[in-house]
């Protein structure tokens, strides 16, 4: 994944994570939480990735 679907993913779930606290949702809250860390897991994968091209 590119780096930038990966940052766009952190703000799809911040976006999330943000309407279920505005809402009193914990589990939207929850699933926007997890999305954000998931991206930040793939950006990075992906900064990795083109270190060892690099290389």
């Amino acid at each position: 994944m590119s780096k930038a679907k990966a940052k766009a993913k952190q703000v799809k779930g911040k976006m999330k994570e943000t309407a279920g606290s505005a809402t009193d949702n914990k589990r939207m809250e929850a699933e926007g939480s997890a999305e954000q860390m998931g991206g930040k897991a793939e950006e990075m994968t992906s900064k990795t990735a083109e270190k060892m091209k690099k290389r």
